[in-house]
């Protein structure tokens, strides 16, 4: 077994038992089941990450090249997000919301072929590592927000019955969910943005015109549109709270066929990515 292949399996592994951890904790409330978790999630990212290099090192070229590695690449950001936005923000059982969804996207990427295959000589340019590392960061924001919006409308029901318990103690409170709900949109809209801006310029150096009608840049751009009205809806008719946690969790459908469902369905230049 290859070595970035046997480095894969096993973070799916720890990817696994997090989940399963972070959904006991959800429900047995044990508080000391957070740092285990994390560490699970600590030891996943660093195989995980062992693994992305050792594929970039046998290949010699950023590994995205397939739907394997790109839904692995997608998984690994948003672990990446989690970490960060976990040591920054503490957010109670923030694991428990967004882990299933990284196991997801790391078993799904298990299905499809694993092979390394040689860069189409197009994408032989730095534009390529650029392009790709914004674009799939700004995915991993966004399916963050979609979780952290969940955890809103859960925590606003809890906050609205007259006998509040279970999950209420260990959600943080609205506000702090709402301000890093925003954060992430912003985050994520910011990054989509400098990715289009980014693939039009690299467009025009490889097939000399900046916008070829591909799904994958249709689609990307109504993504972009969607979370331009929400960020439009939040800042100027006051659509904070409920309204940005729900449109969050709607925006993911649309980045999820964005990313797969373009690949799959539709084809086009962007094969992968």
């Amino acid at each position: 077994m290859e070595i970035n292949v046997l480095l894969f399996e096993l973070a799916l592994s720890f990817y696994f038992i997090a989940t399963v951890s972070g959904f006991a904790w959800l429900f047995k409330g044990k508080k000391a089941f957070s740092k285990v978790i994390t560490a699970f999630i600590v030891i996943g990212f660093g195989l995980h990450t062992a693994g992305f290099i050792a594929r970039y090192i046998t290949g010699g070229h950023f590994p995205v090249t397939n739907m394997h590695e790109a839904a692995s690449f997608f998984s690994l950001c948003l672990v990446l997000l989690f970490l960060y936005h976990e040591y920054r923000f503490k957010l109670g059982l923030l694991s428990s919301f967004i882990m299933p969804m990284v196991f997801i996207l790391i078993l799904v990427s298990s299905f499809f072929p694993r092979e390394i295959q040689e860069l189409n000589p197009v994408l032989r340019s730095n534009w390529f590592s650029i392009h790709v590392l914004l674009a799939f960061i700004s995915y991993a924001a966004f399916a963050m927000a979609s979780g952290i919006g969940s955890m809103y409308l859960i925590q606003e029901r809890y906050l609205k019955s007259k006998h509040p318990g279970g999950l209420f103690q260990r959600l943080p409170n609205l506000q702090v969910l709402d301000e890093v709900n925003y954060h992430l949109i912003t985050l994520g809209f910011t990054l989509l943005s400098l990715a289009i801006l980014t693939g039009i310029i690299w467009a025009k150096s490889a097939w000399g015109s900046f916008w070829r009608w591909d799904p994958k840049e249709i689609w990307s751009v109504i993504s972009w549109l969607v979370y331009i009205l929400i960020l439009h809806l939040r800042l100027r008719r006051g659509w904070g709270g409920k309204k940005t946690a729900i449109m969050s969790i709607a925006g993911i459908v649309l980045v999820i066929f964005t990313f797969f469902g373009v690949n799959l369905l539709l084809k086009g230049l962007h094969t992968f990515v």
